[in-house]
C-alpha cells in the first residue's frame, strides 16, 4: 500500500461511526471521533469572550484562549496591553524550526538615543514578578492515570493541559503544542507580556515551571506553525524585511458579537473526556496492532468546534 492510501486509509477508518451488524456482532472499540460523535451539548461550553485574543496576522486569524487561574497577573496585563493596542503593527520575530515562534517590538532592546525606541506600554507594566506554578487548593483537575516525567501528576485543569505536585500544593500548566507563554531574559521577573510565543514543536516539557504559561492557541496554530523558519540564532529573524507583521491583537469581549468567533470547548471533567482519554491510550481501530496502555498529557488533544448553529 503506497503512503497516501495509507494515509487515506488511517483518516478514513478513525472517522467511520461504530455499527453493529447483528445483535451478536463485538462493538468496535471507540475511536475519538466517535467519541466526539457521541457527545452531548453539555459536553462542551462556550469560549469565554473576555479570556479570548483575536490576533490577526497575514497568513489569516489566531485565536487565543487565556488562562487566568494560572497567571492572574500577566492575564489582567495582556488585557491591558491589548486593549491600549500594543501588539498593533508590531511583528513575528522568531519562528524556530520544532520549537517557538514569537512576537514583539522588534526595538525592545533599543538603547537611549537610537532611532526607533521601543513602544511605551501604556497602562500595563513591562515586568511582573514571575508566575510559574500556582496554588493547587481549588483548582479543578482531572488527572491522567499514566506516570510522567516531569511531574508528579498531570492532566486537565479546565480547558488547558496542566500538571500538579500534591505534596507542594503547586500546579502549572504544561508546555504542549500549541501552548503559549511570556517570553522573558534570565531574571525570572523580566517578562510581562510584551512578549508571547507559542510552541510550534515537539512538547518542550523542560520549560515547565521555568517560565510563565498565559493559555493557548485554540484556533490557527497552523498559521504559526508554518511561518518561514529565522535564519538567526534561536530562529529569530536576521533583517527586518523577514518579520511577519501582527495586523492586531484584539479581545473578543470587546467586539460586537457579530464579528466573534463562536467556539466551543470540549469539558475535561466529564465522562465523554475520560473516554476520549481511554480512546487515545489504548488505539484499538482496525490500524493499530499494539495499544500502547499509557498516554502524556501532550498527547491528548481537547476537542475545539464551531458552536452548532441554533
Amino acid at each position: 500500500m503506497n503512503s497516501t492510501r495509507l494515509i487515506f486509509w488511517i483518516l478514513a477508518a478513525s472517522a467511520v461511526p461504530a455499527v453493529a451488524f447483528g445483535a451478536d456482532a463485538p462493538a468496535r472499540a471507540q475511536t475519538m471521533a466517535d467519541v466526539i460523535a457521541a457527545s452531548k451539548p453539555s459536553d462542551w461550553h462556550a469560549l469565554a469572550p473576555e479570556n479570548t485574543l483575536y490576533m490577526d496576522l497575514p497568513g489569516g486569524r489566531v485565536i487565543i484562549e487565556l488562562a487566568p487561574a494560572f497567571a492572574p497577573r500577566h492575564f489582567a496585563n495582556i488585557k491591558a496591553l491589548v486593549r491600549g493596542k500594543y501588539f498593533d503593527g508590531l511583528a513575528i520575530l522568531r519562528s524556530q524550526d520544532n520549537y517557538v515562534v514569537q512576537w514583539g517590538d522588534p526595538n525592545a532592546d533599543a538603547r537611549a538615543g537610537d532611532k526607533d525606541q521601543p513602544r511605551p506600554v501604556g497602562d500595563a507594566l513591562k515586568t511582573l514578578k514571575a508566575e510559574f506554578t500556582v496554588s493547587a487548593k481549588g483548582l479543578p483537575f482531572t488527572p491522567l492515570p499514566d506516570a510522567d516525567g516531569y511531574a508528579p501528576q498531570t492532566g486537565f485543569s479546565g480547558d488547558f493541559p496542566a500538571a500538579r505536585d500534591p505534596k507542594a500544593d503547586t500546579a502549572w500548566l504544561t508546555h504542549c503544542y500549541g501552548t503559549v507563554g511570556v517570553g522573558r531574559d534570565v531574571d525570572a521577573d523580566s517578562g510581562g507580556g510584551t512578549e508571547l510565543y507559542a510552541v510550534i514543536g515537539s512538547s518542550p516539557r523542560w520549560l515547565d515551571r521555568n517560565i510563565t504559561v498565559v493559555g493557548r492557541v485554540v484556533q490557527g496554530i497552523e498559521i504559526l506553525s508554518t511561518m518561514p523558519r529565522g535564519t538567526g540564532a534561536l530562529g529569530f529573524y536576521e533583517k527586518p524585511e523577514q518579520r511577519i507583521p501582527v495586523n492586531s491583537v484584539r479581545l473578543a469581549s470587546d467586539l460586537p458579537d457579530a464579528e466573534r468567533v463562536h467556539l466551543e470547548v470540549m469539558r475535561t471533567d466529564t465522562p465523554t473526556f475520560a473516554a476520549l482519554i481511554e480512546s487515545r491510550r489504548n488505539r484499538r481501530d482496525d490500524w493499530y496492532k499494539r495499544p500502547a496502555g499509557h498516554i502524556d498529557v501532550c498527547s491528548v488533544p481537547i476537542p475545539v468546534r464551531t458552536a452548532p448553529a441554533k
